[in-house]
C-alpha cells in the first residue's frame, strides 16, 4: 500500500474514493479552505459526486505540506491552473516520490502537455502519465475501468501499475507518453463538437462521422508532435474519444448540447464548469497550425467558440470540403 496525495478536489475526490477503497492511505488537497471544509464536514462531494459518501479515512487538507511524505502525487488540477498548483507545493515534494499527470489539457501560453510542467518544476522526480476513459461519476462507484500508464523514467509505469491497478480499476502500459498524454487531451474539441451537433438535432450518422474523423485530426496531430499512431488506437486515443464524445457525463459532450441549442460559448462553459475542450481548442489549432497540419473540425470549434460562428454554418464548411482518399500514410507505417 501507498501514501498517495491527490492535488485537486474533483476527478481527484473521486481517485480518492478508489484507492481509500483499496487501503492506500489518501490526502487531497485544494487550495479552497471552503471547498475542503464542506468535504471534510459533509463527507460528500455534492455538486460533482452526488450521494458517493467520502470515506472517513480519507483525508482532506489545504495544506501543501501534505505531499511531504507522499509515496505517489497524482495531481488533478485543471490546466489553465495547473502550473500554480505545482508550484505551490514544489518546496516540500520528496525527490523520491512519483508524481503522475491524471489531467487532460496543455499549458495555454506555451502549448506544452502538463507532464512537462511537472518535469520543468519537479526536475528531480520521476513523472508519469496515467490517462483513458474514465468518468469521476463512475469510478467513485467502482464500476469496471480500465486505464494507461505512461512514465518518462524506466520502470516507473509498472510500479505505478502494480500499486494502484485493484479488481475494478486496470492499468496497462503505454511507452508512448507523448501519445498517451495528447490523445487525452485532443479528444476534447472533438467531444465538444459532438455535443454541438447532438445539440442541433443531428443524428447518430453525424455523430459517427465526427468520432470517425475527429480521430484522423488527432492522430495527425499527434504524430506530428511526435506520438506513435498506434496508441490513439487504443485507451488513450479510440477507448477515451468514445467516453468522451457520447456520455453526459462529460463537461465537453454537455457543454457542446448547450452551444448547439443556441446557448453561447462562453455561457455554456460558465454553466458547465470546466471545459478542457474549450481551453484547449485554440492551443490546439494554434499546433496544427505550426506544423502545418490539417485540423478541420477542430478549426471549427474555434471559430463557433471563439469566432461567433454558427454550428450549422460549420457544418456546411466541413461538409463541403474537397473530397479525398480516406486512408493516411500514418497508418501504413
Amino acid at each position: 500500500m501507498a501514501k498517495i496525495t491527490i492535488l485537486g478536489c474533483g476527478y481527484g475526490t473521486a481517485l480518492g474514493v478508489l484507492y481509500t477503497k483499496y487501503g492506500h492511505e489518501v490526502t487531497t488537497w485544494t487550495k479552497f479552505e471552503e471547498e475542503a471544509q464542506t468535504l471534510r464536514t459533509e463527507r460528500e462531494h455534492k455538486r460533482l459526486l452526488p450521494g458517493v459518501k467520502l470515506p472517513e479515512e480519507l483525508k482532506v487538507t489545504t495544506d501543501p505540506k501534505c505531499v511531504s511524505d507522499a509515496d505517489i502525487i497524482v495531481v488533478c488540477i485543471p490546466s489553465k491552473f495547473y502550473r500554480e498548483a505545482i508550484c505551490a507545493v514544489k518546496p516540500y515534494v520528496n525527490p523520491g516520490t512519483v508524481v503522475v499527470n491524471a489531467s487532460k489539457g496543455l499549458e495555454e501560453a506555451t502549448g506544452k502537455r502538463l507532464s512537462e510542467i511537472i518535469r520543468e518544476e519537479l526536475p528531480q522526480n520521476r513523472v508519469a502519465v496515467i490517462t483513458g476513459p474514465c468518468h469521476a461519476e463512475e469510478i467513485s462507484r467502482f464500476m469496471p475501468t480500465t486505464e494507461v500508464c505512461s512514465a518518462y523514467e524506466p520502470d516507473t509505469e509498472y510500479y505505478l501499475q502494480k500499486t494502484l491497478s485493484n479488481e475494478c480499476y486496470r492499468i496497462y502500459i503505454n511507452d508512448d507518453i507523448i501519445g498517451c498524454e495528447l490523445g487525452g487531451v485532443l479528444k476534447n474539441p472533438i467531444a465538444l463538437s459532438c455535443g454541438i451537433a447532438r445539440g442541433m438535432g443531428l443524428g447518430d450518422n453525424t455523430i459517427a462521422a465526427i468520432m470517425t474523423r475527429g480521430m484522423t485530426e488527432i492522430t495527425r496531430l499527434g504524430v506530428a508532435l511526435g506520438a506513435n499512431w498506434k496508441t490513439f488506437t487504443g485507451m488513450a486515443g479510440i477507448g477515451d474519444l468514445i467516453v468522451t464524445c457520447t456520455s453526459e457525463h462529460s463537461r465537453n459532450y454537455r457543454a457542446g448540447l448547450l452551444i448547439g441549442q443556441g446557448m453561447p460559448a462562453a455561457d455554456a462553459v460558465a454553466k458547465v464548469g470546466t471545459v478542457e475542450g474549450y481551453i484547449n481548442a485554440k492551443t490546439a489549432y494554434r499546433l496544427a497550425k505550426e506544423h502545418s497540419v490539417d485540423t478541420p473540425i477542430i478549426e471549427q470549434v474555434v471559430k463557433i467558440c471563439y469566432e461567433g460562428a454558427y454550428p450549422k454554418s460549420s457544418i456546411g464548411a466541413l461538409m463541403g470540403r474537397a473530397t479525398k482518399h480516406e486512408r493516411e500514410t500514418f497508418w501504413t507505417d
